[in-house]
């Protein structure tokens, strides 16, 4: 792996209603709230300090600020639009010449599992960490390949479909598949 590979992780802001939104229902909103600030610092205790990669913060809302945000880690608003707009605008934007973006909710995510993903840019253009229900944990692109027209537009988000149809926009591009994890969506 090569240091400018880069590491996204990407991130709500942890305000009150604003995330883990579907387990929120069965445990409240302050406990949702807890739980996501845990997982977004287990995540980063575990990925951040890796030296085969530099980690970058993609937050929403862009300009949300957090005190428990690690200041030597830097910052990248996410951007407008749903979800596929904003993971292939962090994507691109961060590429140089390798980029791998995971979310923060993710029980058994590792640094080995990431250098995987790494590893199999060098095969393919694409690399997915697919999730047992079907959406995935891990989305990587190697920038040497063109960004596909209309990548990751028309998926079905929080779905069974995610993976399918993620793959499906990238017009046929070769893709590499790394462990299989559990995300964390619903209790």
């Amino acid at each position: 792996m090569r240091r400018r590979d880069t590491l996204i992780v990407f991130t709500r802001l942890p305000r009150l209603g604003t995330v883990k939104t579907r387990i929120a229902r069965v445990i409240g909103a302050v406990a949702a709230r807890q739980l996501h600030r845990r997982l977004v610092l287990r995540t980063l205790g575990r990925l951040a300090s890796d030296r085969r990669w530099r980690t970058v913060l993609a937050v929403t809302p862009d300009r949300g600020g957090w005190r428990e945000w690690p200041r030597r880690l830097p910052r990248l608003g996410q951007g407008r639009g749903d979800l596929g707009r904003r993971m292939g605008r962090c994507l691109r934007r961060c590429a140089r010449p390798r980029a791998v973006l995971v979310g923060t909710d993710i029980p058994g995510i590792s640094a080995a599992a990431v250098a995987r993903a790494f590893k199999a840019l060098g095969r393919c253009p694409f690399v997915f960490g697919p999730a047992r229900d079907g959406g995935y944990w891990l989305i990587g692109w190697r920038r040497l390949a063109a960004w596909p027209r209309g990548a990751l537009t028309g998926v079905r988000w929080s779905s069974a479909e995610a993976l399918a149809d993620s793959r499906a926009s990238l017009n046929g591009a070769r893709v590499a598949r790394v462990d299989t994890l559990d995300d964390l969506d619903v209790l």
